[in-house]
């Protein structure tokens, strides 16, 4: 008959099969049969695999859950130079660490190199964020049990804020709101924050003290302030721990060669003076330049405090262990000693064995002329002080990292 399409059906007959003509159907029914549960089993096999393998599935991060003993803490910027030599010295000592960076101007490959140093589970993570993300920011903290931020993440020249001040505003003093409004709501208790002597700006009086008048001349100085004086005023109504470390000029690299500072090429002429001697020692650069030589010092130019990274690391250790809730301890971090930029040029060549060519240009705009710590607080409150205070020694053993990484970590 046909339907009403005009498309020629059959109909089936009612009669049941025999077991004659059911046999004569089997072999097709079985093969399909047989496929499927084969492909059941497959899907089912597969399944199991991906679960096992799954964290999320069998049990909780560690660094998802707090665990007695065991002190997490999150480095912001942690693949930056003074962020890395941080993390590096927490790992060392036991605790539990999780770095985000959104590499901008950190490295992967000093996070890589931690990474080989400690590759136990629960030891080390690595997240790329930008904390100038809210969505980020709070992912980040929702998934994770911290104990404790040290917030080094920021962009740090003061020249390239002159040009870029609103930069400087957004990456240092909004994204500080940020990190301590999700420590807020998540109820982290102890901020390690990562100041610098630019709060400062030019001041009367030498050395400089916690009490000299923070009167800062650059967009980083300020930006920093502003930073500063979101994480005091919220401090008054909180139970939070806060340690502010404000430090003077950073210098050296591990000792064991393991990090060191490589900064992108693109940036390397705002960076910090230590990074223009090795480039012009390996002929990177034709020469250093010295800009200022009319300042009111010794010989013209600058003067400044140089502090090793391994200090600075210590003292952030330290800060670490010592902080009390609801109070806020405020400190700088220096050698107590001024340094001319010609003693250190001088100090330079000695510790690269090269005789560097020297330039001397007009003052960079931002700049101030002298600038050296009084450390008697941070002696006396965390029993800090210090230790690798000789100017040519801290520049060797950044020099021996350098010229075995003569492209940064892009060397390996």
């Amino acid at each position: 008959m046909l339907n009403s399409s005009g498309v020629r059906t059959q109909r089936r007959s009612p009669r049941p099969l025999s077991l004659g003509e059911m046999d004569c159907l089997e072999p097709k029914t079985k093969n399909n049969l047989t496929g499927k549960l084969l492909l059941v089993a497959s899907l089912l096999i597969l399944a199991i695999i991906v679960i096992s393998q799954s964290s999320s599935f069998t049990s909780p991060s560690a660094f998802s859950q707090r665990e007695e003993g065991v002190t997490h803490v999150l480095v912001t910027g942690g693949a930056g130079y003074i962020g890395s030599h941080a993390a590096l010295r927490l790992l060392r000592d036991s605790y539990r660490v999780t770095i985000v960076d959104n590499l901008s101007r950190g490295n992967l490959g000093a996070v890589k190199t931690l990474q080989r140093l400690f590759p136990q589970t629960g030891r080390l993570q690595f997240i790329y964020a930008d904390l100038g993300d809210p969505l980020a920011v709070e992912k980040i903290f929702s998934e994770n049990a911290f104990d404790a931020v040290m917030h080094f993440a920021a962009v740090a020249y003061v020249g390239e804020s002159t040009l870029y001040p609103l930069k400087y505003y957004h990456n240092i003093t909004s994204n500080t709101l940020g990190v301590l409004e999700a420590m807020a709501r998540h109820k982290v208790k102890k901020l390690i924050y990562s100041s610098t002597c630019a709060t400062y700006g030019e001041p009367e009086k030498m050395p400089i003290t916690e009490d000299t008048p923070q009167v800062p001349i650059n967009p980083y100085g300020k930006a920093k302030k502003m930073a500063e004086d979101m994480i005091l005023d919220f401090s008054k109504n909180s139970d939070m721990a806060v340690m502010i470390l404000r430090y003077f000029n950073v210098i050296g690299s591990d000792p064991g060669g393991r990090l060191g500072e490589a900064p992108r090429p693109e940036l390397r002429e705002q960076g910090r003076i230590s990074g223009a001697c090795f480039d012009a020692a390996r002929g990177f650069i034709p020469g250093l330049q010295v800009k200022g030589t009319d300042y009111k010092t010794s010989d013209g130019t600058c003067i400044r405090d140089y502090i090793d990274v391994t200090d600075l690391v210590d003292a952030h250790v330290k800060a670490l262990e010592k902080a009390q809730h609801r109070k806020v301890g405020i400190y700088n971090v220096g050698t107590g000693k001024g340094r001319s930029v010609k003693e250190f040029v001088e100090a330079c060549k000695k510790a690269t064995g090269v005789e560097i060519k020297v330039d001397f240009l007009p003052r960079r705009p931002g700049d101030y002329a002298e600038v050296y710590s009084d450390p008697t607080k941070i002696l006396k409150d965390l029993n800090w002080t210090a230790r690798f205070t000789n100017l040519q020694d801290s520049l060797q053993v950044a020099w021996r990292w350098q010229k075995i990484h003569p492209h940064g970590y892009n060397s390996y």
